[in-house]
């Protein structure tokens, strides 16, 4: 039987389309007390499958999105002065390790190497924070969880996680939903009918087969959001698919050409 705290009204429950067992997955790292690594291109729903599974859970989520300038300090929190006096402010991991919740490291292979030290004795047995500025030692509760995600399609040798990180966490590999889904996953987020829903994830496949040759990336399931959320509100489709299948996807004046030969393809001139 499913922990009380599995469940949630649906009204409260993000949406997310389920592509394998990666909800048991969670539940169970989350169950165990295990840290979590997610593995998907941009766009793919790694974001949102974690909203919706820390809404199922009822525990709140601190999201943080990596960058190059993040350091252990933007996580963990520092002294600032306040109303004369200076004082300790927490960052979202150590609120998340006080209060239980999901904290949630976006591309965490974009911050600094400083970030991956201080997670480490949160990803074992001891599910410590230490505070060296404060004294203090963390122990996480039951319901906090890390979880931790990148793109490693981009990753190089200055920019990916050491194997003494990545044995940390339970690891999961997403990818953009089979056609079948992935339908109804734009459809239900745009508005847009299904068959219309269909031909953009057509066109999509044809434009993935592209990555690693003309493009650098493939086309995401959330660009596709974004131009079925255009279209549905009365934009013709070329221009939506220029603004969205196209423009984001290359600077490059001919490989832009030869997608909209494609997208043409798919829906017509006009």
């Amino acid at each position: 039987m499913a922990a009380q705290a599995d469940a949630a009204p649906a009204a409260e429950v993000p949406f997310y389309q389920s592509v394998g067992a990666e909800c048991d997955l969670f539940l169970h790292a989350y169950r165990q007390r295990l840290p979590l690594l997610l593995k998907g291109p941009t766009g793919c729903g790694k974001t949102r499958f974690v909203q919706h599974m820390a809404a199922r859970l009822g525990q709140q989520l601190h999201t943080v999105a990596c960058h190059d300038d993040l350091t252990a300090a933007d996580l963990t929190g520092r002294y600032l002065l306040r109303d004369g006096e200076t004082r300790w402010v927490d960052g979202p991991l150590t609120r998340a390790v006080r209060e239980g919740g999901i904290c949630y490291l976006d591309e965490v292979v974009e911050a600094r190497k400083d970030v991956t030290v201080v997670l480490h004795p949160l990803t074992d047995d001891r599910r410590m924070l230490p505070l060296e500025r404060t004294g203090e030692q963390l122990i996480a509760p039951p319901g906090f969880m890390l979880v931790v995600s990148y793109n490693p399609g981009y990753q190089h040798v200055l920019k990916a996680l050491k194997p003494s990180t990545r044995q940390r966490f339970v690891a999961l590999s997403l990818d953009f939903p089979p056609p079948p889904q992935e339908r109804d996953i734009v459809a239900h987020e745009s508005g847009l009918p299904p068959a219309t829903a269909a031909a953009l994830v057509n066109l999509a496949t044809r434009l993935r087969a592209l990555k690693g040759q003309d493009l650098e990336e493939g086309v995401s399931t959330r660009l596709l959001i974004y131009c079925g959320s255009l279209v549905q509100a009365g934009m013709p489709i070329l221009d939506a698919a220029r603004a969205t299948l196209v423009e984001p996807l290359t600077d490059d004046a001919d490989v832009q050409e030869g997608l909209l030969e494609a997208v043409r393809a798919t829906f017509g001139e006009d």
